[in-house]
């Protein structure tokens, strides 16, 4: 056997057999220490060098999530199976004096891992909390059934898939196989929540809701990596205003460019709404929400690098502006403002069917 090493991120190396013997062992070293624990959060990735980046995203997290904290790395471009696992505590000063500690497990598995995989992370889930997996990257055969249907709530982000109509068809598969308990959370959707709440805000002001049944154009700028938040944000919105897809949806130009969609939507009085989704290389993820009728426009737009959003309401030529804060563009601040909200994720399940329409068109 390989001597056992301490890496200074991921902590001491341990057989995997021995794992809660040296948990114990970390703890009775120093009694000072307060174990934390509030849900199982798992990581997994087969990113080069995951486990290292990961470790020190829940160093972040724990300082606000206290949790049991697994991170798996895979990769199964080695075919020879293996497992190595480390362990270690992220502490955080409580009151000026005690620690208060959460344990992390780290595991890096090659070869065939979907039996390997459940079974050694299912074996070290604190077994009273719930389980939390964050899925980073695009959806393998790893994720099944059988793993889905004992997780409370899974985390991925569409942004990062190469097709995402194709992965969420998976994902909807394994879904439906599973219990009903599982709530799906997508990161991209996360990204849409300070626009929704600035757009909102502006509809607060009776001449814009009075222009709501008005409004002829929207027009929304968006990364070219972030297309799903864009479609997220607009499968959102026109449902909210209650608007119905036109039989005709204008997608040739987008496809083709790569730059810009088009969308028709007619609105309850039957006016037509045209809708343009455009990518910029210089935009934030979301960088402009505009609708417009014949007398008012909406506007909210971030600018590259601001940690603000600017909300403009114009009327009759006189704009009345304001500011909202942007949303996090830090996976570790977006997975953790989504532990604080918790819920079940009702409105993204509603909005889920027509931002899929959207996407395949």
């Amino acid at each position: 056997m390989s001597t056992l090493t301490m890496d200074p991120e991921l902590g001491q190396e341990v057989p995997v057999a021995s794992i809660d013997k040296e948990l114990r062992k970390l703890w009775e070293a120093d009694q000072a220490r307060s174990n934390a624990s509030l849900i199982n959060l798992v990581t997994c990735s087969e990113e080069p060098g995951s486990l290292r980046k990961n470790s020190a995203i829940i160093r972040k997290l724990t300082q606000e999530h206290a949790c049991r904290a697994i991170l798996v790395e895979f990769d199964r471009t080695v075919e020879e199976p293996s497992i190595r696992a480390w362990i270690t505590a992220h502490c955080h000063l409580y009151a000026g004096q005690k620690s208060v500690c959460c344990e992390q497990i780290a595991f890096a598995f090659t070869g065939r891992v979907t039996g390997r995989f459940r079974n050694t992370v299912f074996a070290h889930l604190n077994s009273d909390l719930p389980l939390v997996m964050w899925w980073q990257g695009e959806l393998t055969s790893v994720l099944t059934e059988r793993l889905s249907s004992v997780i409370d709530r899974l985390v991925v982000d569409s942004s990062s898939w190469s097709d995402p109509a194709v992965s969420y068809a998976r994902l909807q598969e394994v879904v439906e196989d599973s219990n009903l308990k599982l709530t799906v959370h997508d990161l991209a959707w996360s990204r849409t929540w300070q626009f929704r709440l600035a757009l909102a805000a502006l509809f607060d002001e009776p001449v814009a809701l009075d222009a709501l049944g008005a409004m002829q154009s929207v027009r929304i700028v968006h990364h070219p990596r972030h297309r799903s938040s864009a479609l997220q944000l607009l499968a959102w919105l026109s449902l909210q205003a209650g608007w119905r897809t036109s039989h005709e949806l204008d997608l040739s130009v987008g496809r083709r460019l790569g730059a810009t969609e088009s969308f028709s939507f007619d609105t309850p009085a039957g006016t037509p709404v045209a809708v343009t989704v455009e990518a910029d290389e210089n935009a934030e993820p979301l960088g402009l929400l505009e609708l417009s009728s014949p007398s008012v426009t909406l506007r909210i737009s971030r600018e590259a690098g601001a940690s603000h959003l600017v909300r403009e309401l114009i009327c009759d030529g006189v704009s009345h502006t304001s500011l909202a804060p942007a949303d996090p563009d830090d996976a570790a601040d977006l997975v953790g403002s989504q532990l604080s909200r918790g819920g079940k994720n009702t409105l993204f399940r509603k909005v889920l069917p027509r931002f899929l329409g959207l996407l395949a068109g």
